[in-house]
């Protein structure tokens, strides 16, 4: 499968509603005060850049990074859509923005996730991509219902 990732600015109907779907998602499984997934005008308002991966002209996911000043980001809003799940393209999207946050000359990378049984793939992708546990950061506090992670680029 040929992937075509792309920088995105929210404006087609097709990504913003996977983001949409996702923050519907994470709400779903997660109690309001420990989710942190952004909608669609909250990534633009942080700016966030968000990337959307194609196959064959369909959507196949998104992933964000919000930049933190000059030499650090967060990863947010990695969602894959439910047709191309165990795929690899979490993997490709991941792998892509953080070829790009190095270009960007970010030196690390930050995430928060959840931490139950609906996570553990997602744990898994960021682990083994070299994404270690690590204490809360920026603004986030301790929650049992969070797992987050860093790594150098």
């Amino acid at each position: 499968m040929q992937l075509d990732i792309r920088l995105d600015d929210l404006s087609g109907s097709a990504t913003r509603d996977l983001v949409t779907a996702h923050v519907a998602g994470m709400l779903a499984t997660t109690p309001a005060e420990s989710c942190h997934a952004l909608d669609a005008d909250s990534l633009v308002g942080k700016g966030a850049l968000l990337w959307s991966a194609w196959a064959d002209g369909e959507l196949a996911g998104i992933g964000a990074l919000s930049p933190w000043g000059d030499d650090a980001g967060e990863l947010k809003s990695m969602r894959v859509t439910e047709a191309f799940l165990g795929r690899g393209v979490g993997r490709a999207i991941l792998r892509h923005i953080m070829g790009e946050a190095r270009a960007r000359g970010i030196r690390s990378l930050w995430l928060e996730t959840g931490s139950g049984d609906d996570f553990a793939a997602a744990r898994g992708l960021y682990a083994s991509e070299g994404f270690a546990e690590c204490a809360p950061f920026g603004t986030y506090t301790a929650d049992p219902l969070s797992t987050f992670m860093t790594r150098a680029l």
